[in-house]
């Protein structure tokens, strides 16, 4: 019978409403014979009455016009409801009046006006129990291709959820999950309500394969420890957006998300200061450096909104600068002028007539060569980007009177083990010494580890590979990261700027370290799949460890000496540190500068040295050779 269904499913519209007239006009024929059958105890044949006889043979002439006229043959059997059975008891009704004026007129006199009534009955009970049956076919056929979900909150979400998925082909709702007692094992729109106890009776006999998190008011505590509790089942986990997004009352189901990892981090959010974060930029000329890069392109998201008078996006690169050009125009105020520029930081010349021509207030300064492997692989370049093109900038801004200059650095660059890191630790200290100078530009710097989702990060990497079916690639079974998302870390750094008195170094307060082999199973498991391994051979997704890569460390720390004093907000440390007279940084800077210029790689090791200490090299080409090759090449 499924088959047969789904056979009819798939003819065309025209042929599906041909099918169901037909079927309704027999219906109707079969209808007035059993209504007749029913009252006078015998069947009858009206041979006797001509115009009986035509009149019962004709009636679908009659019926299956109003029936069309209330739109039972544009209606989806797929989705029959009760508006549909209100349109049939509409339409049978109608019909039914009419047949018996009919009978009433002609005078036939031998049609009993029970027969009439009786004929209403079975007319509406055929065509409304027709299409209950074939809907509830289509439906049980669909089935065995959806996939069995458990919706987790009965709550108004979830009860909206559950009627969502009433009308999707991709889902079959099984049960709820929920917390609350008082409901257990009660009935919500045909589902039943567990406890998180019953998950895994649930799983093993209805072959679940993704759970649907239907509580957007929860906490990111609260959903951590939610989504704790799911990874071992290695359950897809979707949720729905926040409250604010389903204001409108109604949930569908592709409003259902993917998991989103902020929720394992299980941070809890921190109101900004909104004086901090208006101080440099509320009415004031704003410059970013970088502005195209994953940092830089959400602190121009997040400055159109402190309404600056003119926000200048600097990048070197043309396709990354008219990407977020774009999408500032389309969400800032007409008022606030967006000027996307080309350029490199290197460029004193370009940077200082940019500060001038614009009156440049402030500067956040973004741009920078991150990605240690590829740095080790071009080390001369990430020195004179990192280190060289962070003074120029400096000293433009110095130039061009600009009032604050917000260095972004890095955890690497604390006692690091590439030059990646080396280069933003001299960054950082040609910065503090600048500082001491006579002028009137606050230079402070902000350090932080890593940003979820920015480019280079681990987590759009594991994505790209558990999509592709594996291996998943962690370097080593025992390196930790620190992760922030880019918006909180943006946010942070906005107001670590405001606080800045000169040559301070912020410290963003990353939360607890996440061991990255964790964050790959946790992933894999919340994606709905198993990790293969020794212990369970016949999983999904297979973890490879690929060694740690040049200059990569076990774990990143944001503290050089371990002394800090706390501030007004308490995601934001002020670090104390020592730093280096511009008097004697200056000279290296200068040697180091032309050490990268020629590529003399042993030279700017030492020279790098003696600025950062604490630099211990690993896995690095002390002769250059390699370095040299490639860029021949």
């Amino acid at each position: 019978m499924i088959g047969v269904a789904q056979t009819q499913f798939n003819f065309s519209r025209k042929n599906k409403q041909a099918s169901i007239m037909i079927f309704d006009a027999t219906a109707i024929i079969s209808s007035l014979f059993i209504a007749f059958f029913l009252r006078l105890g015998y069947f009858y044949y009206p041979v006797d009455n001509i115009f009986l006889t035509v009149l019962i043979f004709t009636s679908p002439l009659l019926a299956l016009p109003i029936f069309s006229k209330f739109g039972l043959y544009r209606e989806m059997i797929r989705y029959v409801g009760f508006k549909s059975l209100w349109h049939i008891f509409q339409a049978t009704t109608l019909y039914s009046i009419l047949l018996g004026l009919i009978f009433f007129m002609l005078g036939t006199g031998i049609v009993p006006r029970s027969v009439v009534l009786i004929n209403w009955l079975l007319v509406m009970l055929v065509t409304s129990s027709s299409r209950l049956f074939v809907h509830w076919l289509l439906s049980e056929s669909n089935k065995r291709e959806m996939k069995n979900v458990l919706i987790y909150g009965a709550g108004s979400a979830g009860r909206q959820l559950s009627k969502a998925l009433n009308g999707s082909k991709e889902y079959n709702a099984i049960a709820f999950i929920d917390d609350n007692s008082a409901i257990y094992r009660n009935s919500i729109n045909g589902l039943t309500v567990y406890a998180q106890d019953d998950i895994l009776d649930l799983i093993e006999k209805n072959n679940i394969k993704e759970v649907l998190l239907a509580i957007p008011a929860l906490s990111r505590v609260r959903r951590k420890e939610i989504f704790n509790f799911l990874e071992p089942y290695s359950l897809k986990v979707r949720s729905l957006p926040s409250l604010i997004k389903l204001a409108q009352g109604k949930v569908r189901v592709h409003d259902l998300l993917e998991i989103d990892l902020v929720d394992l981090l299980g941070r809890l959010p921190v109101t900004p200061n909104k004086e901090l974060l208006k101080t440099n930029i509320f009415n004031k000329s704003v410059l970013v450096t970088g502005a195209g890069g994953s940092i830089g392109s959400e602190l121009c998201r997040q400055l159109v909104f402190l309404y600056p008078i003119k926000l200048i996006l600097y990048d070197f690169s043309e396709s990354s600068l008219y990407l977020i050009e774009q999408e500032l125009i389309n969400i800032a105020q007409p008022s606030i002028e967006i000027v996307p520029v080309i350029g490199s930081v290197k460029d004193k010349d370009r940077m200082e007539f940019i500060c001038n021509y614009y009156s440049v207030n402030t500067i956040y300064h973004a741009a920078a060569y991150k990605h240690v492997p590829l740095v080790e692989f071009n080390q001369s370049q990430g020195v004179l980007n990192n280190t060289i093109g962070t003074l120029e900038a400096a000293k433009a801004a110095i130039s061009s009177n600009v009032e604050t200059f917000v260095l972004i650095s890095t955890d690497k660059a604390v006692r690091p083990t590439n030059v990646m890191g080396a280069s933003k630790r001299a960054a950082e200290l040609a910065l503090q010494a600048l500082n001491k100078e006579n002028h009137s530009t606050c230079f402070t710097i902000v350090r932080f580890g890593n940003v979820l989702d920015s480019s280079g990060s681990v987590i759009p990497l594991f994505r790209k590979q558990i999509k592709a079916g594996g291996p998943v690639t962690v370097t080593h079974s025992d390196v930790i990261r620190y992760f922030m998302t880019i918006p909180e870390a943006v946010e942070l750094v906005i107001q670590a700027g405001a606080m800045a008195e000169g040559g301070e170094v912020f410290l963003l307060d990353m939360g607890e370290p996440i061991k990255i082999y964790d964050l790959a199973v946790k992933m894999i498991q919340l994606s709905g799949l198993v990790v293969k391994d020794k212990n369970n051979p016949k999983g999904d997704i297979e973890i490879q460890f690929t060694g740690l890569r040049p200059g990569e460390k076990l774990y990143e720390e944001l503290l050089i000496s371990g002394e800090f004093t706390l501030t007004e907000n308490k995601l934001i440390m002020r670090a104390e540190e020592e730093m280096i007279n511009w008097n004697k940084l200056e000279p290296i800077l200068t040697e180091i500068e032309k050490a990268a210029k020629n590529i003399e790689m042993e030279k700017i090791y030492k020279l790098l040295s003696q600025l950062v200490p604490q630099f211990n090299p690993k896995s690095i080409d002390l002769d250059g050779s390699s370095v040299k090759k490639i860029i021949k090449e």
